[in-house]
């Protein structure tokens, strides 16, 4: 099939069909942020299921949202209806699903580029090989290199342009100010320091460390550090914070399916660290730049660790690892392996440096602001 030129001033409206979950959304952040780079005049709006909008509430780098509310094949009529209404001139599709090409196929976006996976390539006017690397790289990588394709192909250029993944996660100070309040419903004292817990995985009850070691975790980070202690998690995941909370000593704050995303985000956004397993905060922290220890067992950290310079994993392997499967066969030993004094003195290492780290700001702004009375006292006395 003969691929249609691409000219930049003539897309004017942009749909990205975007990644299923909530850690694979942020994930894309980088992708969606050379997007806007590439096409900076372009309306983009992200398509996306409702549960992943919180995430991106306060995004600069797309215009709008097209929420789909329900992901069965029923719907692909309705949806197709929603993709035609937007007089899209191009659709850059994430996933790798049939569905996702079937929709903008359908609905007649002129332009279409993904990658041809799942024989979707008849439906694709700008298919892409999925590259050699797709396992040894970072998911990261895998969502920029679609971006990298539509540059080469509206820049007429051989090389795209080498920039390092910006996640650049913002919230906005309104919504700071609504997670204090929050925190302090919850019973969380300010000046201390505060370590979110996410015991849980909606989709995998092999990624979770055992809940009694994390109550131990909570314990001691409490007795110790003196830390608040503030478990996490999806409605779904109720049961495990609660099973964490029943084993605790201390009584830790429960946070666990009462926030919306975009409210657990930004109380994110506050936490001094996040200990959690291979889940969805491990990539939100990250994009937010928060200290965030991960426990890995089942999967491969290569591919799915949080990217970020502030994130550390936990991984003692044994052979069987990484399986992905989502509940172990055997003993689970890839998680058990994993001891509280392991994570405890990771958490407390970082919690130290970022207390460093704040003293060094706090010294800095001090020095400025003494930097800047002498230089008015000099100006008055001349």
């Amino acid at each position: 099939m003969q691929q249609q030129s691409l000219n930049p001033a003539t897309i004017k409206r942009v749909i990205v069909r975007g990644a299923n979950w909530v850690g694979d959304t942020a994930i894309t952040i980088p992708a969606l942020r050379e997007l806007r780079l590439l096409l900076p005049h372009a309306h983009i709006t992200l398509a996306t299921r409702a549960g992943n909008a919180g995430l991106l509430t306060d995004a600069d780098f797309i215009d709008d949202l097209l929420i789909s509310r329900d992901e069965s094949w029923k719907s692909v009529r309705s949806e197709i209806q929603k993709w035609k209404c937007g007089n899209f001139d191009l659709a850059v599709l994430f996933p790798n699903s049939f569905q996702t090409a079937l929709i903008p196929g359908l609905a007649r976006v002129p332009l279409r580029l993904g990658y041809a996976t799942q024989g979707r390539s008849f439906l694709l006017t700008h298919p892409l090989e999925t590259p050699a690397w797709r396992n040894e790289r970072h998911e990261v990588y895998y969502y920029l290199n679609i971006i990298s394709a539509l540059e080469m192909m509206l820049q007429k250029n051989s090389e795209p342009a080498n920039r390092e993944p910006d996640f650049g996660l913002t919230v906005s100070d309104e919504r700071s100010v609504r997670a204090r309040a929050a925190l302090h419903s919850l019973g969380v004292a300010e000046g201390r320091p505060l370590v979110a817990l996410c015991p849980g995985s909606i989709n995998s009850r092999a990624k979770r460390w055992p809940a009694e070691r994390y109550a131990g975790l909570g314990d001691r980070l409490i007795e110790e550090l003196g830390a608040e202690v503030l478990l996490i998690g999806s409605a779904n995941e109720q049961d495990v914070s609660l099973a964490v909370a029943k084993q605790m000593r201390n009584e830790p704050a429960i946070a666990t399916g009462s926030s919306s995303l975009a409210e657990a985000t930004a109380i994110l956004n506050l936490a001094d660290l996040l200990v959690t397993n291979d889940t969805g905060p491990a990539h939100i922290a990250a994009a937010l730049g928060r200290p965030t220890i991960v426990i890995f067992g089942p999967t491969n950290p290569l591919t799915t660790r949080p990217f970020s310079a502030n994130s550390e994993i936990i991984r003692h392997p044994p052979d069987c690892a990484p399986c992905m499967l989502r509940d172990c066969p055997i003993d689970h030993r890839c998680m058990t392996a994993i001891s509280v004094e392991d994570v405890f003195e990771r958490a407390r290492a970082s919690l130290a440096a970022a207390e460093l780290m704040k003293n060094k700001e706090k010294s800095d702004q001090m020095c400025g602001t003494e930097t800047d009375q002498k230089s008015q006292d000099r100006a008055k006395a001349s």
